[in-house]
């Protein structure tokens, strides 16, 4: 598929000037999530010492309590990664935080339309860890969308990434938190995705400055395809197939467009 923004290297003067702050996408930091959490470390304590009170524990029963949830707390950490503790808090953003489930949404929506656009099939998505349990069978995935990355994946193997399969990959990682940005003007989720593409580009020997040119091509082409983008997430909430999603695309672009 033809690329139609131009691909280079731009700086952050040059971002900057086309509305593009990419300290607001490149760090993210997940408040909903964070705030689930630390209220859920609150309300263990607050009901510790109610259990104290109520059941008039003594020291060496708090002791033994204490213990048994480290021994769960380091079983988690060790044997699922933490899998079970994020699965808890995801499950309870998706749950009690509309705002939480929606950007879900919208973030895997960029993802899925970005990939299409530069030539890479969807093949599966999730909204959800326990969607993605219930799915692949494991602890340790999140939202997420899968695509038919073979020539990637045989290209990183063999240490040759070329410039097209680079830019391509690097749009698709940028999608997510590149549409966080355009709707809500910062980025709270896709620290993930940042982690992989930054552990690929330097591995690569690419500097940050690779990353941030991309920004803008990942916002440009979003902004272009706003109305599909929309239409994705749409189906995504209803639980719609790759194929529905896909058709949606086809649909809404017109084929001289894409």
């Amino acid at each position: 598929m033809e690329e139609e923004v131009p691909q280079r290297l731009y700086s952050l003067d040059e971002l900057k000037l086309n509305g593009i702050d990419t300290s607001s996408l490149l760090s993210p930091v997940d408040g909903t999530l964070g705030s689930i959490e630390r209220n859920l470390q609150l309300a263990a304590v607050s009901g510790g010492v109610a259990a104290w009170n109520v059941f008039d524990f003594n020291p060496q029963q708090i002791f033994y309590l204490s213990l048994a949830l480290l021994f769960l707390w380091t079983l988690d950490s060790v044997s699922f990664n933490g899998g079970i503790g994020s699965l808890v808090i995801d499950t309870i953003g998706h749950t009690f935080s509309q705002k939480y489930h929606n950007r879900v949404i919208q973030h895997e929506a960029g993802h899925f339309l970005i990939a299409y656009l530069v030539g890479i099939l969807p093949k599966a998505y999730t909204l959800s860890s326990l969607e993605a349990l219930k799915k692949e069978g494991s602890l340790n995935l999140q939202a997420g969308t899968a695509f038919v990355d073979f020539e990637f994946l045989e290209e990183v193997n063999t240490g040759k990434v070329s410039a097209t399969t680079l830019n391509r990959f690097s749009c698709i990682a940028l999608a997510g938190v590149a549409t966080e940005y355009l709707l809500y003007g910062y980025a709270e989720g896709g620290l993930d995705d940042i982690n992989k593409l930054d552990v690929i580009l330097r591995g690569l020997g690419f500097t940050q400055k690779k990353a941030d040119s991309q920004v803008r091509w990942s916002v440009l082409l979003l902004r272009r395809h706003e109305g599909a983008r929309a239409k994705i997430a749409e189906a995504m909430t209803m639980g719609k197939s790759v194929g529905s999603c896909i058709e949606i695309i086809e649909d809404t672009i017109d084929e001289s467009d894409i």
